[in-house]
């Protein structure tokens, strides 16, 4: 048997079984021994049948003493029921519609079963029990299997239907069986000894089918750290990472020109990031640095600091924004601040070819100091006179290469990378364990609490009302909507779409301008409508999700999002923060019908806080490392055996251990690095599209 081999080669496997275990990604024995269970329960103790009450999960052991009734009810219903014996006393076992249980069992064998107590007529009863031989072998039974479903800890796994818990445990014994000596053990000898890792083979046998808690403990300990390793190590590998890369050395900034110019003091959680940042610079080694900062918290007013220190030291910036509105806006806000005193420009898609190319002139000339621009700035024509600083914005909008790309035009240029999506430590130190991560934690002075309210549907009337009272006042208004256009699936009939419900909302507020955007608009119709509501043109701006990024509307005071379920906590509250960017008093309504226990849980906290990292830990607990940005697309790495909150020391264990082989070996040349070098490669190759 290989590990290669196909699991139609194992005893039991036949067309039909073949195709269920192929739908749940079962296709090679490799495939099947890296099928983990999701649960376990321990039926290595078991319980007299005397000592039995109602509403107990047990293991029994004893015999099956006489023949099995096969009873018929109106229906169809049919019971397969068997008394079952021990020395303590005697009990029913009942199976529903399987009448082919009375010919799989035979009276007088020892038998375990398990399952939950229930009392009938006076009896104690266990229905639809899980049951094996006990020693089957022992007694001479050459075709039975060991006992792998009770007095034992048993595995659960997940499942398909047609695959039962009876049928994948055997063959996942046979795989053990036949190839558990084939599996590698592809981490070095060095780490494995480092942090007293047990054997891979041996982990994944034990984590099948562990003998005892302790062994299970060990193996999954093992199995947690390579794969938290394997995923640090190739997010560093494809990054290309290197410790202590050199990079410019730029002299002390007089940031008081800067300063002056702003319109607001730096709050101290901003004067923080920025000594940190310039500590960096100063090194003389190449800055890597994650900036995060709540919606509003000034993250962009840092990034203007660091880039005048680069201009102030003779290189050039650059400052990658998603989307051409924040690439507009961010532009905008430069030229306040720097006047003259600092060259800025605009480089993005919809711009005609002449001024483009006058802007790639000056760029290549060293004429301009700061470039700001979409995915247009990463062409291969565009070239910099003396690049010193790229910084990316909302930066897991962006792919890993992306981000490659607009580095490579510099010689080593030092990278800053911001994000307004709060990012739980655990996933931050598994996304970015090269980075320095830098939070800035507290809003500018004057910005109020964001009111937010939870309510259903039926409460529309009276929301209407109150955003018809704040456009008459003199401010503006979101509404958000999950989908585009009505969809006719089960179960999203009553999902709104944007399409279908600007047809309502023309009639509810007759007399103000309302906008509609949406990703199937072209750049420049998005750019228009955008631009529209943002110069107070549009009173209303009806959108689906596009607008969660980067927007900033001051005047904008009401935020209405329909089916709330339908989005993460981080996405909720990043939708809120497109409010409450003024002194102006702000609100967010969330519209949901759902009674999902999560849903409330969810909308309760939306409602009794406005921290974002506090909400980022809660969504990461509630819907998982994959959801967590509320699209799979964003390529968080799948985690079969992880949890980020469980195994965080495991975490911080494997971010310095991928670090340092990285460091000692970037390329994985080395003799004991190779077979670690095709694994994390191989991992690497997937991340290529990712936005991390």
């Amino acid at each position: 048997m290989q590990l290669t081999d196909s699991v139609s080669t194992l005893k039991g496997i036949g067309a039909a079984r073949l195709a269920k275990l192929t739908s749940i990604g079962i296709l090679t024995i490799q495939d099947l021994l890296e099928y983990f269970p999701r649960d376990y329960i321990d039926r290595s103790e078991t319980t007299p049948i005397a000592e039995l009450e109602q509403g107990m999960t047990v293991t029994v052991r004893g015999k099956f003493t006489g023949e099995f009734a096969d009873l018929r009810y109106s229906g169809g219903v049919r019971i397969t029921k068997g008394v079952f014996a021990d020395n303590s006393g005697g009990m029913d076992m009942v199976w529903f519609n399987q009448p082919y249980i009375a010919k799989s069992l035979k009276a007088g064998c020892e038998y375990v079963c398990s399952g939950k107590v229930t009392k009938r007529v006076g009896r104690m009863v266990i229905e639809n029990p899980e049951y094996e031989r006990h020693n089957p072998k022992d007694e001479g039974d050459e075709a039975a299997i060991a006992a792998l479903s009770a007095g034992r800890i048993v595995p659960i796994y997940p499942l398909t239907e047609g695959i039962s818990q009876k049928l994948i445990r055997p063959l996942i014994r046979q795989a053990i069986d036949g190839a558990a000596s084939l599996i590698e053990d592809f981490l070095p000898v060095d780490i494995i000894r480092a942090h007293g890792l047990m054997p891979r083979a041996e982990a994944v046998s034990n984590l099948h089918f562990p003998e005892s808690d302790a062994v299970y403990l060990e193996a999954r300990r093992r199995l947690v750290f390579e794969e938290l390793f394997l995923m640090q190590a190739a997010l560093l590998n494809l990054r290309g990472f290197y410790a202590n890369a050199p990079g410019h050395k730029f002299k002390k900034l007089d940031a008081k020109i800067v300063l002056d110019a702003l319109p607001f003091k730096l709050t101290s959680a901003q004067a923080a990031v920025h000594e940190e940042i310039c500590r960096d610079l100063a090194s003389g080694l190449a800055m890597n640095r994650l900036i995060q900062g709540d919606v509003g918290s000034g993250k962009t007013a840092v990034a203007m600091l660091v880039c005048a220190h680069a201009a102030n030291n003779g290189f050039q910036s650059a400052l990658l924004a998603p989307t051409e509105t924040l690439a507009t806006q961010h532009y905008q806000g430069f030229l306040e601040i720097f006047g003259g005193g600092l060259s800025v420009a605009l480089l993005v898609g919809s711009q005609k070819k002449k001024e483009k190319d006058a802007i790639k002139a000056r760029l290549a000339s060293g004429e301009i100091d700061i470039i700001i621009g979409t995915h247009a700035l990463i062409q291969e024509n565009v070239t910099f006179a003396n690049l010193g600083l790229t910084v990316c914005d909302e930066q897991h909008r962006f792919g890993v290469r992306q981000r490659q790309a607009i580095g490579d035009k510099g010689r080593s240029p030092h990278m800053l990378v911001m994000t307004a999506t709060p990012i739980p430590r655990s996933l931050a130190m598994v996304l970015y364990g090269d980075m320095d991560i830098s939070i800035i934690n507290q809003l500018p002075p004057g910005r109020q609490k964001i009111d937010t309210h939870a309510v259903p549907s039926s409460y529309h009337p009276r929301i209407f009302k109150f955003i018809r009272e704040q456009l008459h006042s003199g401010s503006q208004a979101y509404i958000i909507c999950p989908l585009i256009d009505e969809s006719e699936k089960e179960g999203m009939a009553d999902i709104r779409a944007v399409n279908k419900f600007a047809q309502l909302l023309e009639g509810e507020f007759e007399g103000y301008r309302l906008e509609v955007m949406h990703g199937r608009l072209k750049p420049a119709e998005k750019n228009a409508v955008m631009s529209s509501f943002a110069a107070g043109d549009a009173h209303i701006l009806l959108s689906t999700t596009v607008v969660e990024v980067g927007v900033n509307v001051p005047n904008a005071t009401v935020i209405l999002i329909e089916n709330a379920e339908r989005f993460g906590l981080s996405q909720l509250h990043q939708l809120r923060g497109r409010v409450g960017r003024s002194d102006k008093k702000s609100y967010c309504v969330l519209i949901t019908d759902s009674k999902n226990k999560i849903t409330k849980s969810r909308m309760k906290a939306m409602t009794s806080t406005n921290d974002g990292f506090e909400l980022s830990e809660l969504d990461l607990k509630l819907r998982g490392p994959g959801e967590f940005f509320g699209t799979a697309q964003h390529g968080i790495p799948a985690m079969r055996l992880a949890n980020m909150y469980r195994d965080m020391p495991i975490l911080e264990q494997t971010k310095n251990a991928a670090m340092s082989l990285i460091s000692d070996d970037p390329d994985l040349c080395d003799e004991k690095n190779r077979p670690l070098g095709l694994r994390i490669r191989s991992i690497a190759s997937g991340y290529q599209k990712i936005s991390l």
